[in-house]
């Protein structure tokens, strides 16, 4: 399947490195350009191209980018993606450490559901509370007792479904985790953000979320 992963930091790399290992098609693209991206695509065998190619025929594409770039990313972004692509958000905001305030959210409006209105396209919010590492390395077959579980939220039922299965193949069980205007549960400062449990735990660590930001999390 042809990927584009916007974004080569730890997360963006990282999958890159384990998509590409599973035979996938993989573009990244970051925000100083495919030269710099020598040494990333000589590893894995993915393809560095400008942030305004990565979509270009994908059907699945990682925005991985601080939140403060996402509004600097370039327009018509998804115009050359594959009809119906699955856009995943890893994004989180983190204003006292990296962004700044962005009022929207500081309002209340979930932190993707202010990307996807960046973006102008539906998002399925995933891997955000994934420590980079654990894609690397706690993968494991589907049936595996204990097997991780990663919480994925989203409104389109096929989009939400395509990254399912693709976090499956990377080795890790999942959780519905609502629509967009839920996945304020998996933001950071709730309980499953940095939870490395099951699908059961995970779920009851969904539940547990509450609406309210914590101060550590506001601007």
């Amino acid at each position: 399947m042809k990927i584009g992963i916007i974004g080569a930091g730890n997360i963006g790399g990282n999958l890159t490195r384990r998509l590409t290992a599973l035979g996938h098609d993989v573009s990244v693209a970051n925000s100083r350009g495919p030269e710099t991206l020598t040494a990333l695509a000589e590893e894995t065998g993915a393809t560095p191209v400008t942030a305004s190619e990565a979509a270009r025929g994908a059907r699945i594409v990682v925005v991985t980018v601080p939140l403060k770039a996402v509004p600097d990313l370039p327009s018509g972004l998804l115009d050359g993606a594959a009809e119906g692509v699955a856009v995943i958000d890893t994004g989180n905001y983190y204003p006292q450490q990296r962004d700044g305030r962005i009022a929207a959210i500081e309002d209340g409006l979930p932190e993707s559901r202010w990307t996807e209105q960046q973006l102008g396209h539906p998002v399925v919010k995933a891997f955000n509370g994934t420590y980079a590492q654990d894609i690397l390395d706690r993968g494991r077959p589907a049936g595996t007792l204990g097997r991780q579980a990663l919480p994925v939220a989203g409104d389109d039922p096929v989009a939400k479904q395509a990254v399912r299965d693709l976090i499956d193949e990377l080795g890790f069980d999942t959780v519905d985790a609502g629509g967009l205007d839920e996945s304020w549960r998996q933001q950071p400062g709730t309980p499953v953000y940095g939870h490395q449990g099951d699908a059961d735990a995970v779920a009851k660590a969904l539940a547990e979320a509450s609406p309210e930001r914590t101060a550590e999390w506001r601007a």
